[in-house]
């Protein structure tokens, strides 16, 4: 194991020469919250078929005990996003699920919906142009608002998975008309201290097309519902050379960032590990977050993950992804913003584009060893961490291959 302790000291002096307090970089490190998704830790695969993995979750006690063991290993928050289709007890209960992620050390986060599983749901869910389909879908987005309520949850990240395949299909208008009053029904049933994220897709499942089918779509419905609507921004779901981090810049300006669903995309729509296809994007991303929120704009971004772990341990496939997330949150952390704003004001495009490389370019592995120590994790690497501990060769003896299917995309 390197010596990040010497290594630190160091790193600690230089920054402090150049105006970056290293107890505040270490003190935002320390409180950055990634909520784990209990669905990825389950089989998951493409829309053709399951992969099986030896020691996959079969049920909603196995993902908490999973999410607590990825939470014991990187001290990431605590906090697992739940899904309605999968979460609950065999019985329909859900108090149970929220007494024993207390028991694991865990709380409950964002509860998403379900809009794709039942076979109503062929033309759509809240869109769909079949009145009774829709009556079904606004009962469940009720169904769901009084499950966060019993859960003590304050967030619901809802994706509308409905389109069309062909043109003439639909009228698109109307399903414009109907995708606002579904919405709507989910929003007048919110608490006041609850709140609504809006996911938006670009294909699939449909693919002619999709009824929220950008950020500038789920802005537009989350303007007209009103302040407790925010857009929830995935990043694996834009085409490619999209500028995700000039929606965030905008999307922050607005007040209108929600919450995240960190991965990472090589065309559109993909679920790989976060930053694990263009890392320099995600600290682009983080970089506006840091910027903006050092104006105090939406400091309560909420971060989650939402990950397909079709080839790699999903368990694995996680922590790295936390690892990449707090990485890319380091080196934003370190951007001189004074040295900046003056490049910037002097019109000098090359010192400023600098100012960002030289942040992106630190290895930050010493900062965040200080931050695990600090913390008391028992091993400062978290991968590491993971496979010293023998739990993937305790569930696998445990669970063999019988673990639940959850979708992917």
């Amino acid at each position: 194991m390197m010596d990040y302790s010497s290594q630190f000291k160091l790193m600690q002096d230089d920054l402090e020469n150049n105006g970056i307090s290293v107890e505040f970089v270490l003190d935002k490190l320390a409180q950055q919250v990634i909520e784990l998704p209990s669905w990825a830790v389950g089989n998951s695969g493409t829309r053709y078929g399951t992969f099986r993995e030896e020691g996959a979750a079969r049920n909603i006690w196995d993902r908490i005990d999973d999410c607590a063991e990825i939470d014991r290993v990187t001290g990431i928050g605590g906090v697992m996003a739940m899904h309605i289709a999968w979460d609950v007890t065999d019985d329909g209960e859900y108090l149970p699920v929220k007494e024993y992620a207390n028991q694991r050390g865990m709380r409950l986060g964002t509860l998403h919906p379900d809009g794709f599983t039942k076979q109503e749901y062929i033309f759509g869910s809240i869109c769909s142009p079949k009145e009774d389909v829709r009556e079904l879908s606004k009962e469940h987005y009720r169904h769901c608002v009084r499950v966060a309520r019993e859960l003590d949850v304050k967030t619901l990240g809802v994706w509308v998975p409905d389109g069309t395949n062909y043109a003439g299909q639909d009228d698109l208008r109307e399903r414009k008309h109907r995708l606002f009053e579904g919405l709507k029904v989910m929003y007048d049933d919110l608490d006041e201290d609850m709140s609504m994220f809006l996911e938006y897709k670009p294909f699939e499942p449909y693919f002619y097309t999709t009824d929220v089918y950008d950020w500038g779509m789920s802005l537009l419905n989350c303007n007209k519902l009103g302040p407790k609507a925010k857009v929830l921004v995935d990043l694996g779901h834009h085409l490619s050379g999209v500028n995700i981090e000039q929606i965030i810049a905008v999307l922050l300006d607005e007040g209108k960032l929600g919450g995240f669903h960190f991965n990472n995309r090589k065309n559109a729509d993909d679920d790989l590990i976060t930053g694990s296809v263009n890392p320099l994007e995600l600290f682009y991303i983080m970089n506006e977050i840091v910027a903006g929120q050092q104006q105090g704009l939406c400091p309560n971004v909420t971060y989650m993950l939402d990950q397909s772990h079709n080839i790699e341990p999903s368990l694995e496939g996680i922590i790295y992804s936390i690892m990449n997330a707090q990485d890319a949150y380091a080196k934003a952390l370190l951007v001189n913003r004074k040295k900046l704003q003056e490049m910037q004001k002097n019109f000098d495009v090359i010192g400023a584009h600098d100012v960002l490389m030289q942040a992106y370019n630190t290895d930050v592995r010493p900062l965040l060893a200080e931050m695990r120590m600090r913390k008391g994790l028992s091993n400062i690497n978290p991968l590491q961490n993971y496979r010293d501990n023998g739990y993937a060769k305790k569930i696998c003896e445990e669970r063999g291959n019988a673990g639940s299917n959850t979708l992917g995309g």
